[in-house]
């Protein structure tokens, strides 16, 4: 008896195991494809074979009894086949076009929409927020949940001048990424530290070599050896609180919501580009956060009404510059929105040296 193939546990699976049957017997074989309509794909096979794509948001964090129902619902229309999106997005396929619009029905009678595709704004990206991240400032998916209830239309429809990619992210180090508009946490004052836990808790080197700016220390409190902060050097990320605890900076007044636009991977048209900010001190307001989702779609809607047909957020913004984006988006400009730090020379911790 031949011995049992050991398991690989780095990089993906084998993904043809979990295409439908027409996917793989059609790889890379696919001649054209469109949209029908909004948050339906079709792909169309050299054969003539036709496989139907239907998208549809989700909450994210799923408990698994909606797993359960996403699964009962593949089960019905689509052979049992289904996928989730990086975007946590679910897609059902089916080659079948006339179990479209049921399935389309399906969904929306559970509560998951429909849409996502085009021109539209994208199932947003978010990070893990209470639920199971160790170090939030606050709650990204339920930002995400807050603002998609006032955004849903945007999805179900193809109407802005190009797709909308809006990412969250709890904290200001570790997730996230370069978005349209980027809705991340801002702390606005140094961690306070409990110097009776440092010595049992930090590995002070490592939190030491952590911070971006140099600005902790090695200190000795009350007999004890502990950790200091430089608050001139200090730029409040964060950073160091994931290896040391006690440095606790989430709090419940200082904590903000802070707004980026402009942020884009790819190179299509246009070079890839960060994001900028553009309103900061935003209350950090659960559990609906009213006045970050208000910022968020004054800049959608400015976007929308006037960006020309296919240009991405931050390539409006080029166009039109920066004066003119604060007078349609009626955001404040402020001396805080400035670029114009230039402490990276005496101040980074400029090793070659990654510390993690």
């Amino acid at each position: 008896m031949s011995e049992l193939r050991r398991p690989i546990e780095s990089g993906v699976p084998e993904s043809t195991q979990f295409m439908h049957p027409v996917l793989r017997k059609n790889y890379g074989q696919w001649a054209w494809h469109d949209r029908p309509r909004p948050g339906v794909l079709r792909h169309v096979s050299q054969s003539g074979e036709a496989m139907y794509t239907v998208k549809a948001g989700t909450q994210r964090q799923m408990d698994v009894y909606t797993i359960r129902k996403l699964a009962d619902i593949a089960d019905e229309f689509c052979d049992g086949y289904i996928r989730f999106t990086i975007r946590s997005a679910v897609e059902f396929m089916t080659p079948k076009e006339e179990n479209v619009q049921p399935l389309i029905d399906r969904l929306e009678a559970a509560g998951f929409p429909v849409g996502g595709t085009g021109n539209s704004v994208g199932f947003i990206s978010h990070t893990q927020g209470w639920l199971h991240c160790d170090i939030p400032g606050t709650d990204a998916s339920g930002v995400v949940k807050a603002l998609m209830d006032q955004l849903v239309d945007e999805f179900k429809n193809e109407d802005m001048p190009n797709r909308v990619k809006i990412t969250t992210s709890c904290c200001q180090i570790n997730c996230g990424g370069q978005g349209d508009i980027a809705i991340n946490v801002q702390h606005t004052k140094p961690p306070v530290i409990n110097h009776e836990l440092v010595a049992g808790v930090c590995e002070r080197p490592a939190v030491i070599a952590r911070c971006p700016v140099a600005a902790i220390r090695p200190a000795l409190v009350n007999g004890k050896p502990s950790l200091e902060v430089d608050e001139k050097k200090c730029v409040c990320c964060g950073a160091c609180y994931p290896p040391c605890p006690p440095m606790q900076i989430n709090d419940p007044v200082n904590s903000k919501i802070a707004i980026w636009v402009g942020g884009k991977h790819s190179s299509t048209r246009s070079k890839p580009m960060f994001h900028k900010l553009v309103a900061a001190g935003i209350p950090n307001n659960a559990p609906r956060w009213p006045e970050a989702s208000e910022v968020v779609r004054k800049i959608l809607y400015a976007y929308k009404a006037d960006a020309r047909a296919w240009e991405r957020m931050g390539e409006w913004i080029e166009r039109i510059g920066w004066p003119r984006f604060f007078e349609l988006t009626e955001l404040p400009f402020t001396k805080y929105h400035v670029d114009n730090w230039r402490g990276g020379r005496a101040n980074l911790n400029t090793s070659a040296h990654l510390h993690f």
